[in-house]
C-alpha cells in the first residue's frame, strides 16, 4: 500500500536525506528523517515488485484461459453448447469441471446472454473477447513490460555505479523474485529519483543492463536485445521517449537485422515523394515535399500443424524463429507488413542496401575499396527507430537511423 500511494519522487528525497552525513543514524532525534526509515522503504519496493509480478502471472492465466474458450466455441468440432432447452426456456448446462479462477467474471457474462440463443456462438465469442478486455490493472497491462522496483540509495547520484547495480540485483534477489524475471523486464532503481529513465535499467536473463543514450538522451532500449522478440509497444510509457518536438518525434529505437529478407526489400524498394509537418524554431508548422526510399517485407504467421493436440505440436512448431538467433520468436505484434523509410539520398540508398545483406545489390566501390566497416558500423546496420504516427496493427514503419544521428 504504501508504494502506491507514496509518490514516487520522495524515495529520491528520502535516499538523499539518508546519504547526507550525520542524517544516517537514526535515533538523533534532530536527524530523524521525515520518512519512513530506509528498511521501510527497501521492504516496500519489495513487495511492490512481487505484487506487479503476482499481476502479470494473473493476467496471463486469464488471458489463455479465455483464448482457449474461444477457440474451443469456434472449432468445428465444438457439438455441445454450455445451453439447453427445457420445458420452452434455455438454461445453463450444469458443468462437471472445478471452477477456474476466472469462473465469476466467465459466469456473469454467460448469465447476461443466457436468454438469447439466436446470437448463437458469435454472442459466445464477443463475450470471451470482452472479457479478455476486461482485465485492468494500474500496476501492469497486458503484453506490455512490467515495471519493476527496488530502493537502493546510490552515492554516485543518477548514474548509478555498477556497485549500486549489483546491488540492485540483489534486492531482486532478496525479495525473491529472481526466477520469475524474464527478458525485456524493467527495473527501475526508485532511490535515483523519477525524471526520465533515470535509474532505469532492462533484465538481460542474468544481470540488470543500463539504457543506452547513443540516440537519444531520454535513453533507449540496449541493443543486446532483439526487438523482433518484444511487441512494438511493449516498453511503451515503460521507458519513457524524449519529447514529441525534438527531431526523433519521441519515437523509440529498436534494433533488428533485416538481412534475412534482403532480396524481399530489393524487389520492393521505391524513389517516392512523400509529405511531412515540420515546425520551424518560432513554432510555425509547415508543409514539406521531401523525397525517400521505401520498401516493405512480410513477416507472415506461420501455419498450424494440422494435428495441434499432440505434445511436440504445443511447443514452438507454430512460431516464427529470429532468423540467426538462437531461443528467440518473432512476437505476434509483428506479424503483417513492415514499411521501412531512408532518406531520399544517395547516402540514404547506400545505407539502405547495405541493410540488406550481401550479394543483394551490386557492390559499390567504396565498399570494394574499404572491405569492411568495422564493429561499429555494422551495430549501426541494426538501427531503426519506430514510426509511430504511421504505424497501426498488422502494419509497422520503420525508418533507417545512420551513425550521423549519433548524440555519443
Amino acid at each position: 500500500m504504501r508504494g502506491v500511494s507514496m509518490p514516487t519522487h520522495q524515495y529520491a528525497r528520502a535516499a538523499e536525506s539518508y546519504l547526507q552525513p550525520g542524517v544516517v543514524e537514526q535515533g538523533e532525534g534532530a536527524n530523524m528523517l521525515p520518512f519512513p526509515d530506509i528498511e521501510v522503504l527497501t521492504a516496500s519496493t519489495r513487495a511492490y515488485t512481487r505484487i506487479v509480478l503476482r499481476i502479470r502471472a494473473q493476467a496471463e492465466a486469464e488471458a489463455k484461459y479465455l483464448a482457449r474458450m474461444a477457440a474451443a466455441e469456434a472449432s468445428p468440432n465444438h457439438r455441445s453448447s454450455p445451453h439447453v432447452k427445457k420445458n420452452g426456456h434455455w438454461q445453463s448446462r450444469a458443468s462437471s469441471r472445478a471452477p477456474s479462477p476466472t469462473s465469476s467474471m466467465s459466469h456473469s457474462h454467460n448469465h447476461a446472454h443466457a436468454h438469447s440463443p439466436a446470437r448463437g456462438s458469435r454472442s459466445r465469442a464477443n463475450t470471451s473477447s470482452s472479457a479478455a478486455k476486461a482485465f485492468h490493472s494500474p500496476l501492469y497491462q497486458l503484453h506490455r513490460a512490467p515495471l519493476l522496483r527496488v530502493f537502493v540509495p546510490s552515492p554516485d547520484g543518477d548514474w548509478l555505479s555498477d556497485t549500486s547495480v549489483m546491488e540492485c540485483e540483489a534486492e531482486l534477489k532478496r525479495a525473491g523474485v529472481s526466477k520469475l524475471l524474464r527478458v525485456g523486464d524493467v527495473v527501475w532503481d526508485v532511490a535515483a529519483g523519477d525524471e526520465g529513465n533515470v535509474g532505469r535499467m532492462v533484465w538481460d536473463g542474468r544481470y540488470l543492463i543500463d539504457l543506452e543514450y547513443k540516440y537519444s538522451k531520454a535513453g533507449d532500449l540496449p541493443r543486446y536485445f532483439h526487438s523482433l522478440a518484444f511487441s512494438p509497444s511493449y516498453f511503451h510509457r515503460v521507458i519513457r521517449t524524449g519529447p514529441s518536438a525534438s527531431s526523433s518525434g519521441g519515437n523509440p529505437i529498436v534494433y533488428m537485422d533485416v538481412s534475412p529478407w534482403g532480396d524481399e526489400l530489393a524487389a520492393n524498394l521505391q524513389l517516392l515523394q512523400d509529405r511531412m509537418r515540420t515546425e520551424t524554431p518560432q513554432g510555425a508548422l509547415h508543409n514539406v515535399v521531401r523525397w525517400v526510399h521505401r520498401t516493405s517485407f512480410e513477416l507472415r504467421r506461420p501455419v498450424r500443424p494440422h494435428h495441434s493436440d499432440t505434445r511436440s505440436n504445443r511447443s514452438n512448431n507454430y512460431r516464427l524463429p529470429i532468423p540467426n538467433v538462437e531461443g528467440f520468436f518473432v512476437d505476434p505484434g509483428w506479424y503483417g507488413t513492415i514499411v521501412i523509410e531512408a532518406e531520399g539520398t544517395n547516402e540514404g540508398l547506400a545505407d539502405l542496401q547495405e541493410r540488406c545483406g550481401p550479394g543483394v545489390f551490386p557492390p559499390r566501390p567504396e565498399t570494394v575499396s574499404g572491405k569492411s566497416r568495422g564493429a561499429k558500423q555494422e551495430d549501426t546496420k541494426r538501427v531503426f527507430r519506430i514510426m509511430r504516427e504511421k504505424s497501426r496493427p498488422g502494419e509497422i514503419w520503420i525508418r533507417t537511423v545512420r551513425d550521423k544521428e549519433r548524440l555519443m
